[in-house]
C-alpha cells in the first residue's frame, strides 16, 4: 500500500528512518521543505544511478543518495552541521542544502559559535573565512539568505571531503515561489532581493576548495522533464508540490 505522504515509488521506510526522529521534518505536509526533499531526492534513496549531475555541478555519476545528514566538523563539544541530501561520487562530495518558503520568513538569528578561528583551514578556504569573519563583525549582512549555515556547512564538506579523498561541492538549491501555501502572493521583491543575496555569497567564496553552486528548483526540475527515465517522477513532483 502506498504511504500517502509521499509519491509513487518513494521508499517511505527508508525515508522514515532517515529523516522521522529530526526536528523540523514536517512529512506529511506538502507544503514543508523536508517533504519536498524527501520525495525529490528519496526517489533516488535505492536508484542513485538514475539521478543525474546536478546542472552546473562538477560531480560526476552518484554512487549513494542519503537524506537528512549530519556533516562533522573536525571540532569536539560543538553541533555539526545538516544536510538535507549528500550525493556521493566516485570523486565528488555534494552537499544539499534546500529552501523553499525559508528565505521569505522573518530571518532568524544564527551565529557562529564553533571555535573556526582555532584550526588552520589553509589557503583553499581563505574566501569563507573572510566572509565568516565579515558576518561575525557585521560587515557583511543579509536578509534572505541564511550566510551563515552555509558557511558551517562548507566547512563541514571540506573536512569530510578531504576525510574520504573527494571534492566537495556546496548545492544551494531554492525554490522562487510566487505564492505562500495559502495562496496568497510572495513579495517579489523579496524573491529579487534574495536572488542578489545569493549571487552575492558565489562572489564572495568563488575559487575556494569547497565550489559552491546556486540551483533553483525550477532549473533541476527542467533537467529531469528533459530525461525519459525520470518524467514520470518529474511530473509527479510538480503535481503534488506546485509552483517551485
Amino acid at each position: 500500500m502506498t504511504d500517502p505522504s509521499f509519491l509513487p515509488g518513494v521508499p517511505a521506510d527508508a525515508i522514515q528512518a532517515a529523516l522521522g526522529r529530526l526536528p523540523g521534518s514536517d512529512l506529511d505536509s506538502p507544503d514543508s521543505s523536508a517533504a519536498l526533499v524527501a520525495n525529490t531526492f528519496g526517489w533516488f534513496l535505492t536508484r542513485p544511478r538514475l539521478l543525474l549531475p546536478l546542472p552546473g555541478v562538477p560531480m560526476g555519476l552518484p554512487e549513494t543518495v542519503e537524506l537528512g545528514v549530519e556533516m562533522q566538523l573536525p571540532m569536539r563539544g560543538t553541533r555539526h552541521p545538516r544536510l538535507d541530501a549528500v550525493v556521493t561520487t566516485p570523486t565528488t562530495l555534494v552537499g544539499i542544502a534546500s529552501k523553499r518558503y525559508q528565505p521569505f520568513r522573518p530571518a532568524k538569528t544564527v551565529a557562529f559559535t564553533e571555535p573556526f578561528d582555532a584550526r588552520d583551514w589553509g589557503p583553499g578556504m581563505s574566501r569563507f573565512g573572510a566572509l565568516r569573519k565579515a558576518l561575525t563583525t557585521g560587515t557583511q549582512t543579509y536578509r534572505h539568505l541564511d550566510a551563515v549555515t552555509l558557511v558551517k556547512q562548507a566547512y563541514a564538506l571540506r573536512t569530510q571531503g578531504l576525510k574520504r579523498a573527494r571534492g566537495a561541492v556546496l548545492v544551494y538549491l531554492h525554490a522562487e515561489p510566487q505564492t505562500w501555501a495559502s495562496g496568497k502572493p510572495v513579495d517579489p521583491k523579496a524573491i529579487i532581493r534574495h536572488r542578489t543575496e545569493v549571487a552575492s555569497f558565489a562572489r564572495a567564496v568563488k575559487g575556494d576548495d569547497v565550489t559552491f553552486v546556486a540551483l533553483t528548483w525550477a532549473e533541476l526540475l527542467a533537467q529531469w522533464a528533459k530525461t525519459p527515465a525520470l518524467v514520470a517522477h518529474t511530473a509527479a513532483v510538480k503535481g503534488w508540490f506546485g509552483g517551485l
